[in-house]
């Protein structure tokens, strides 16, 4: 493979599964996943990536942290890592954008789509995600990343946890745990900032996109079969954005969790679980 990337795997406990690909947001990890991916072993051989400079995986060669540089990424595991066999699709906000950009490109690939908060271009401003635009102003996004390196790590993480939580009690001492060990590891990676902020200017330089491969365009061409899943106290993504979904995406199931906010995979993997299998397992 052109790009070197760690990866979590969940063996199916089913003969013969399915694969599942699934694709963590913005500062997130493989690690995201862990608890859906134990839930749908009896369905699917899953796998998680960490993107290029996130996680345990290094930085791209070519540089590239678009939206569609990380989707290249995507192609080449499923190509050269699972055979080209087409695969059940999920995507956490980048990693929803992301997985357009593959659902969209390569159709011949993806089976199924599921996207959780997706971040596609549909902002309105809140005190927590209008930083992001502002981080991604050069110089200002590197120096916050300095003065947030300064913090003790627990509380970075704790940070992270109450931006992406509704309920940050919800997060069981094992998942605190290992979202910690992770931080510890990366705060080691001289580019973990630059992925970060590089990651985060290509997702917002997608959204000022105006040509015919603009997200939303992209999200046309989808033919698989879509479940979106919004959290109605999600800060990052607004969960109006789950109307205009209803207008792009040919097959979409829309689901709003009252009581969830951005991650809803992790604050509620039943629900999320049975979602999905109630649509795509045939029983």
């Amino acid at each position: 493979m052109s790009r070197t990337l760690a990866l979590r795997h969940a063996p199916s406990t089913k003969p013969g599964a399915e694969s599942a690909l699934y694709l963590h947001g913005l500062g997130g990890s493989s690690l995201n996943w862990t608890d859906l991916m134990g839930l749908l072993q009896p369905h699917v051989d899953g796998w998680a990536i960490d993107f290029n400079g996130f996680g345990a995986s290094p930085p791209p060669r070519d540089g590239d942290y678009t939206p569609l540089g990380h989707a290249r990424a995507a192609v080449e595991f499923i190509e050269q890592r699972l055979d080209g066999q087409p695969v059940h699709l999920f995507g956490n906000s980048m990693g929803g954008a992301v997985a357009v950009q593959v659902a969209a490109r390569r159709p011949d690939l993806v089976r199924t789509l599921t996207l959780i908060s997706p971040a596609l271009p549909e902002v309105r401003p809140n005190k927590v995600n209008i930083m992001l635009p502002v981080m991604a102003i050069p110089g200002l996004g590197e120096a916050a990343s300095k003065r947030v390196a300064q913090l003790p790590i627990e509380q970075r993480v704790q940070g992270t946890i109450k931006s992406v939580y509704a309920d940050p009690s919800r997060v069981a001492p094992q998942r605190f745990a290992e979202a910690v060990q992770e931080a510890t590891m990366r705060s080691e990676f001289t580019y973990a900032d630059d992925a970060f902020l590089q990651s985060l200017r290509g997702l917002l330089g997608s959204y000022l996109d105006s040509g015919p491969r603009r997200p939303w365009k992209l999200a046309e061409l989808i033919d698989a079969r879509t479940l979106l899943i919004y959290g109605r106290k999600d800060p990052l993504v607004d969960a109006r954005s789950a109307y205009r979904s209803t207008r792009h995406f040919k097959q979409a199931d829309v689901m709003v969790l009252e009581d969830s906010a951005h991650v809803s995979m992790m604050e509620f993997p039943g629900i999320v679980g049975e979602a999905w299998t109630s649509r795509f397992v045939q029983r």
